[in-house]
């Protein structure tokens, strides 16, 4: 048995409450992100990488500016789709990942083919890419602008 209250979690201290003392000839490592270079004293810190965005935020938002574009209701396109509202709000927010059969229920309860969703998509992708400047390129390096999809 526990001698613990019944609604008392029991913590259980995963490091020591007081370091060990450190020498004084103890040599010093700078701590840093997992896959960071240590920081030099009296250096700026690197700027942090700009976030690439997600394939689902970029679907979802094609999917909420079309309907939005056709002053549609998300019950209307939902009901439509044949998928349930609360679902489609999470696709257009970019919260659910969802399957190509969806996704092509969803554009076709908009008027859009599958394929003009996911053109609208890469629109969407290229423009944003285009608009962060590369990093670690040197030399101008040839372009595609075509759609690649794997799974």
């Amino acid at each position: 048995m526990s001698n613990q209250a019944p609604n008392e979690a029991r913590v259980i201290a995963l490091r020591p409450a007081s370091a060990p003392p450190r020498s004084p000839n103890a040599a010093r490592v700078p701590v840093t992100a997992p896959g960071r270079a240590p920081q030099r004293p009296g250096q700026r810190p690197a700027a942090p990488a700009a976030k690439e965005p997600l394939w689902r935020d970029l679907v979802g938002d094609v999917l909420r500016r079309e309907r939005l574009a056709q002053e549609r209701t998300l019950k209307d396109v939902a009901d439509a789709a044949r998928i349930s509202m609360p679902y489609l709000s999470e696709l257009e927010r970019g919260r659910k990942e969802a399957s190509s059969e969806v996704l092509a229920a969803a554009a076709q309860a908009l008027g859009l083919g599958l394929t003009d969703l996911l053109s609208l998509a890469h629109h969407e992708l290229t423009r944003h890419t285009r608009t962060r400047p590369a990093r670690g390129r040197t030399a101008p390096t040839a372009r595609y602008d075509g759609m690649c999809l794997a799974a």
